[in-house]
């Protein structure tokens, strides 16, 4: 890697990290910036779960010195995550390029209607004990399992689930997908390791970014609130739509970049 590739890595990393703290979708600036390097898809998406295991950690450590974080319903969660996560990275193996793009496609679709549309009011509390019923393991092994097969958009996922389903506040919301995402994830990355699907030098660099970013979304989370997160979010997410679609090239972009 040159000196640029270096930069943008780590500074991606920061705008990745307070996105995906903050909101979610993150990730699809991960993955465009991996394949444009040059990454293979599956090689690009092992990847990409470094730099979460290691954003999340540093989000939901500060969470919890903040007492915004119930370790032990996290914990109940994120043990159906864990098991649709294995499952879901072990089909992620075999994906083609073609069907990660379909997938791709139809949750950048979805992040878009729904931060277009979704405009209710909410308010902002602190963390507390959740409330849970049997649906919602269900709902987190099926959210393990996309979680451990493309990830992207997973926070979204999480968010829509924890605020419609569970009637969680928005700050709340993220705490747990934070914590349900850096416990369920290395899970998935170990079977992307054995495979050999792992470039650890821009994992690892891309990471440091995302553990800046983490550190910044969640230590302000309360006081940032999510609107400016929102609204740049989707500005991104239209960017990475529009290179689905062959509107843009991100590659171009980035390769330029580097």
């Amino acid at each position: 890697m040159n000196i640029n590739e270096i930069v943008l890595l780590i500074l991606s990393g920061v705008v990745v990290g307070i996105i995906n703290t903050l909101a979610g979708g993150g990730s699809v600036i991960s993955m465009s910036l991996f394949m444009a390097m040059g990454l293979p898809v599956g090689v690009a998406n092992g990847t990409n779960r470094i730099a979460v295991v290691m954003q999340n950690l540093s989000a939901s450590l500060t969470f919890l010195r903040k007492r915004m974080l119930d370790v032990r319903s996290g914990l109940k969660l994120s043990i159906p995550a864990v098991a649709g996560n294995i499952i879901g990275s072990m089909v992620a193996i075999e994906v083609s390029e073609t069907i990660f793009r379909i997938c791709m496609g139809a949750v950048l679709t979805v992040i878009l209607v729904y931060m277009i549309f979704d405009n209710r009011k909410r308010h902002i509390h602190g963390g507390h004990r959740l409330a849970l019923r049997w649906w919602h393991y269900v709902w987190f092994f099926a959210i393990g399992f996309y979680g451990g097969y493309i990830y992207i958009g997973l926070g979204y996922v999480i968010l829509a689930v924890t605020i419609w389903s569970m009637h969680l506040d928005i700050i709340t919301a993220n705490v747990v997908k934070g914590f349900v995402i850096f416990v369920s994830t290395p899970f998935a990355l170990a079977v992307f390791m054995i495979n050999g699907q792992v470039d650890y030098g821009v994992g690892l660099l891309h990471g440091a970014g995302n553990v800046i970013g983490a550190l910044l979304a969640s230590h302000f989370a309360i006081g940032w609130g999510v609107r400016f997160v929102r609204i740049f979010t989707l500005f991104v997410v239209a960017m990475c739509f529009a290179d689905l679609v062959g509107i843009i090239s991100l590659n171009d972009i980035i390769s330029a970049m580097i």
